[in-house]
C-alpha cells in the first residue's frame, strides 16, 4: 500500500513538472526569433538553420551548453559597464529556460502558443538603394591557409555632393565574410595600392593618406546578423564627386577556393549635414612590445576631453592576444563612467556598440584605456605554439589596442577642430617622431588659416619621410599660402617625381606657377589635371582664366597667331565670353582676317548685346569689309 502511495506521489510529482517545463513554441522559439535566426538561416552566416522545432530539438543540449557559456549569441561586453542599444545578451531567466526545456526532454508544446514566425526582407534590407556601387573585380579566397584581409576600392559615379542617410554593405560571399569596414577615400590615395585599376589590395589595418586632414565621422561596419543604420536628421554623411569608398573585408578559408565580390547600397537624402560627429580614438601600439609567456600584459591611454561631448558609440579593437578590455572616462567631479568592459575579449565577435543613450561627457573629463593581453600558452587564441615576442602592427598575428569612439559636440558649433587639434596635441606627446601626427597637425592648422604655425609639423613630416608625395604636396600648399611661391614648386615638383600620376600635386603646381606668371607652363598643367579629371570644374576654370590671360600678353608681345591659338582653347572651355571673343576678333582684324574677325565681333554680340566695344569693333570691321 505504502509503495503504490509513493508511486502515486512521484507520478503526480513528475506530471507536474513536465506541466511546469518550458516548451518549444511557447517558451525556446521567441528566444531563437531574436537572437538566433538573423544569421542561422539559410543564405546567412550561421553554419545550420535554427528556425524550425526540429532545427532546435537535434541540436538542444548543444544550445544549452554554448548559451550558458555565453559562446552564443556572441555578445563581449559586460552587463553594467555601458547600457547599449539591442543588446545581444541572453538574461539568466532566458538562459535557466533554456536548461530546464533541454532537461525535460525539449517538449515542443502546442503549435498555438507559437510567437509569429520571424519575416526577413530578401535582399537589400532597406530596400532599393539610390546607387549601388559594385566591386570590379571579384577576389578569389584561396581554400586554406590563415584568414585573409582584402580592400576593395570602389568609385561611386557621383556628379554633384550627395548627403548619404545610410550606406548597407552586402559581403558577396557571406560563407567567407566575417566582417567589413567601409572607409572613405577623399583623396583616392588607395588607387595607388592596387596593381591594377579595381583589383584591390592586401591589409588588415588601412590607413588613408589625406592631402586635408578630414577625421573619419561613422562607423560603417558590417557583421552577420547587424541591421544597417540610418542616420538621423543631420548627421547624413557627405560624399563629393570623385571620392573612393574602400572597403575592408575579414575573410575567412571554408576549405575550398570561394570567389568575393561585395557590394554597397548607397541610400540619399536632401538634408544636409548639420551635425557633426567625429571618430576619436584612443590607442598605444608603441607600447604593445608583448614578451613570450606573459599572461598579463597591460597597455593604457588617456585623453582629455577639450569641449563638451556625447558619445555615441564605442568600438574596441584588439587581436589574438587580447584578454580584458575596459574604457573609462573620469568626469571633473572625480565620478567614473564606464564606458565598455570586455573581460574575454575574441577578436572574431568584435563589433561597433552604439549606446542606448548618448554618454555625456563635460569638458575636462578624461578618457582611460586600459588593454590587457595574454601571450601564453595557455590562450586558446594564440597563433603561436610555441609563444614568441608580438609587436604593434598591422597583420593579423601582430596586435593592437584601440578604443574608437563616435563623439559629437554638444551645441550648434562644429567643435571637431578644437577635438582634432587636441588628439594631434595628445599623439605628438606619446610618439614626438610620428609622420601622420606631424603630417595631420600641419594640415588641420592650414585648415584654421594658421599657416605659419602649420609650416613646422609639415617640415618635420617632410623630414621624417622626405619622400611622402602627401606630406610634400601639403607642404608646397602651405608655402604657396604664404606667397612663398618658387620654394612651394619645389615641392610640388617632387611630389610629382614621386609620384606621376598626383593630380593635387599638379593642380598646385598649375597655380603656384599662374602666380609667377608662367603661364604657359600652368596651362599644360591644368589641361593634364582635366585630361586624368574630366570633371574637375575648378581645374577647368583656372585653366580658361590662365588660357585668357595668355592669349592676352602673348597679343601684347606681338605673337599674334598664338594668341589667337590659346583664346579658341579658352573659348572651346567658356564660349559665351563676350570680352574674349571681342579680343579675339581684334587680333584676328590685325592679322588681316576680316571676316573671322566680324564672326567674333558677332559671337562677342550674341553672348553680351550691350557690349559697346564689340559693336563699335564689328561696324568697323564690316566697313572695311565693304
Amino acid at each position: 500500500m505504502l509503495d503504490s502511495v509513493r508511486v502515486c506521489l512521484l507520478a503526480g510529482l513528475l506530471i507536474t513538472a513536465l506541466q511546469a517545463a518550458p516548451t518549444f513554441y511557447k517558451d525556446i522559439a521567441p528566444i531563437t526569433n531574436q537572437y538566433c535566426v538573423s544569421c542561422h538561416r539559410p543564405g546567412e552566416s550561421g553554419p545550420f538553420p535554427l528556425l524550425t522545432y526540429d532545427d532546435i530539438r537535434k541540436r538542444g543540449p548543444q544550445i544549452a551548453a554554448v548559451t550558458r557559456s555565453r559562446f552564443m549569441p556572441p555578445w563581449l561586453p559586460e552587463h553594467g559597464y555601458g547600457h547599449f542599444a539591442d543588446e545581444r545578451r541572453l538574461t539568466e531567466a532566458q538562459l535557466r529556460t533554456i536548461e530546464q526545456w533541454v532537461l525535460a526532454g525539449m517538449p515542443a508544446g502546442a503549435p498555438s502558443g507559437a510567437p509569429p514566425a520571424p519575416e526577413f526582407t530578401p535582399g537589400w534590407q532597406l530596400g532599393k538603394p539610390d546607387m549601388i556601387v559594385t566591386a570590379a573585380q571579384p577576389y578569389t579566397l584561396q581554400a586554406g591557409g590563415p584568414d585573409q584581409f582584402w580592400n576593395f576600392v570602389l568609385r561611386p559615379p557621383l556628379e554633384k555632393t550627395r548627403y548619404l542617410r545610410a550606406v548597407e554593405i552586402r559581403p558577396g560571399n557571406q560563407r567567407v565574410v566575417h566582417h567589413a569596414n567601409l572607409l572613405i577615400d577623399r583623396s583616392r590615395s588607395s588607387r595607388l595600392r592596387e596593381a591594377t585599376p579595381g583589383s584591390g589590395f592586401e591589409g588588415m589595418d588601412l590607413t588613408i593618406e589625406s592631402d586635408t586632414f578630414e577625421p573619419d565621422s561613422h562607423f560603417l561596419f558590417w557583421k552577420p546578423g547587424a541591421p544597417p543604420v540610418v542616420e538621423p536628421d543631420g548627421m547624413a554623411l557627405r560624399l563629393d564627386p570623385g571620392t573612393d569608398l574602400v572597403l575592408n573585408v575579414h575573410l575567412q578559408p571554408t576549405g575550398k577556393a570561394e570567389q568575393v565580390q561585395p557590394s554597397v547600397g548607397l541610400f540619399f537624402t536632401d538634408k544636409p549635414q548639420t551635425r557633426f560627429p567625429m571618430l576619436l580614438q584612443l590607442e598605444n601600439d608603441g607600447a604593445l612590445k608583448i614578451p613570450a609567456g606573459d599572461k598579463d600584459f597591460e597597455v593604457s591611454d588617456s585623453f582629455r576631453v577639450p569641449v563638451d561631448l556625447e558619445v555615441l558609440a564605442v568600438y574596441p579593437h584588439a587581436h589574438y592576444l587580447g584578454k580584458l578590455l575596459e574604457g573609462w572616462a573620469i568626469l571633473p567631479n572625480g565620478t567614473r563612467k564606464w564606458l565598455v568592459r570586455i573581460p574575454d575579449w575574441n577578436q572574431g565577435w568584435q563589433a561597433v556598440y552604439p549606446y542606448a543613450e548618448p554618454v555625456f561627457l563635460p569638458k575636462g573629463s578624461v578618457i582611460h584605456m586600459s588593454y590587457h593581453y595574454d601571450n601564453s600558452a595557455a590562450n586558446p587564441r594564440n597563433p603561436f605554439h610555441p609563444p614568441r615576442l608580438v609587436v604593434g602592427g598591422n597583420q593579423s598575428t601582430d596586435e593592437m589596442s584601440h578604443l574608437w569612439l563616435q563623439v559629437l559636440a554638444r551645441g550648434e558649433k562644429d567643435q571637431r577642430p578644437a577635438i582634432q587639434e587636441a588628439v594631434m596635441r595628445r599623439r605628438l606627446e606619446k610618439y614626438p617622431a610620428d609622420f601622420s601626427a606631424h603630417l595631420n597637425m600641419g594640415s588641420l592648422l592650414m585648415v584654421a588659416g594658421k599657416v605659419d604655425a602649420a609650416l613646422p609639423f609639415l617640415r618635420d613630416a617632410v623630414r621624417i619621410e622626405p619622400e611622402q608625395p602627401v606630406a610634400l604636396n601639403t607642404l608646397g600648399s602651405a608655402l604657396l599660402a604664404g606667397g612663398k611661391e618658387e620654394e612651394a614648386i619645389g615641392y610640388f615638383q617632387h611630389a610629382l617625381r614621386v609620384q606621376p600620376g598626383y593630380s593635387n600635386a599638379r593642380y598646385n603646381l598649375a597655380n603656384a606657377l599662374a602666380d609667377q606668371g608662367r603661364l604657359a607652363a600652368a596651362a599644360d598643367d591644368f589641361d593634364e589635371v582635366l585630361k586624368d579629371n574630366p570633371d574637375d570644374s575648378k581645374a577647368r576654370e583656372h585653366l580658361f582664366e590662365v588660357l585668357k590671360s595668355l592669349g592676352n600678353e602673348l597679343a601684347r608681345d606681338g605673337q599674334l597667331a598664338e594668341a589667337a591659338s590659346r583664346m579658341r582653347q579658352a573659348l572651346a572651355i567658356h564660349d559665351q565670353d563676350a570680352e574674349l571673343h571681342n579680343n579675339l576678333g581684334i587680333m584676328l582684324a590685325r592679322t588681316g582676317d576680316r571676316a573671322g574677325a566680324a564672326a567674333e565681333f558677332q559671337a562677342a554680340l550674341k553672348a553680351d548685346p550691350s557690349n559697346e566695344a564689340a559693336r563699335r569693333n564689328l561696324a568697323l570691321a564690316s566697313g572695311v569689309s565693304r
